[in-house]
């Protein structure tokens, strides 16, 4: 049997002086992912068999395994990058006051190095890494962080913005809104019952934000 549409979230406008669509709530916090969402991608598999197969097997080799995925990550983050319009997106949710959080299939090395390297001094808690079990695309790591928030609504009152589809379901799963930061390899995803709507700079999320922010596709 077939599950009945949800209706798009939406959000008040972050803007005191707007007014938006009657009954909208307030939006109590952003889940980012790290690797293709605030950072160019590290070029890595992020595929869940991989986390999946390295955790099925025995315990030296899964720690032989976890090692050389920390080497490549390693090398590779020396070459991130900050996605275009990041700083002016952070800057104007610590603005308004908006709490952030990191869930992230990545370690956390990527991680304190994006963080250190492009937004020093700025908050981003819980960061939920690859220690976190089960990974995305279970919820479980955004239920989390919205436990930690002290929210007993689940994810409802969230935006999650990421780049896969571990990001959207994950999302999905948690109650939350959906934004894909769409790039060349993921313009499959726009389209996906699972997204919310997308955009193609995080800047974008800004005005959206300002204004009331409204799901544009049905979630099913």
């Amino acid at each position: 049997m077939s599950q009945t549409p949800r209706p798009p979230k939406r959000f008040a406008p972050l803007d005191p002086h707007r007014s938006g669509v009657a009954g909208a709530p307030v939006l109590k916090g952003v889940v980012f992912d790290v690797d293709g969402t605030l950072c160019a991608a590290l070029s890595i598999d992020k595929s869940t068999d991989i986390l999946d197969h390295i955790y099925s097997l025995p315990h030296p080799a899964q720690e032989q395994a976890q090692a050389a995925i920390r080497a490549i990550e390693s090398s590779a983050m020396v070459e991130q990058e900050p996605q275009p319009g990041l700083n002016e997106l952070i800057a104007y949710l610590e603005s308004r006051g908006v709490r952030m959080g990191l869930c992230t299939r990545n370690f956390d090395g990527p991680v304190m190095h994006l963080l250190q390297k492009f937004l020093p001094g700025k908050t981003f808690a819980p960061i939920v890494t690859r220690e976190f079990r089960p990974p995305k695309p279970d919820p479980a790591g955004i239920l989390h962080i919205a436990k930690a928030w002290g929210l007993d609504d689940g994810g409802e009152g969230l935006i999650m913005v990421g780049d896969s589809i571990d990001d959207m379901t994950a999302g999905h799963k948690a109650g939350t809104a959906t934004v894909l930061l769409a790039n060349e390899g993921n313009g499959d995803l726009k389209e996906h019952g699972h997204t919310g709507r997308w955009i193609e700079r995080l800047d974008e999320l800004i005005g959206i934000l300002e204004s009331g922010f409204e799901e544009i596709r049905g979630r099913e």
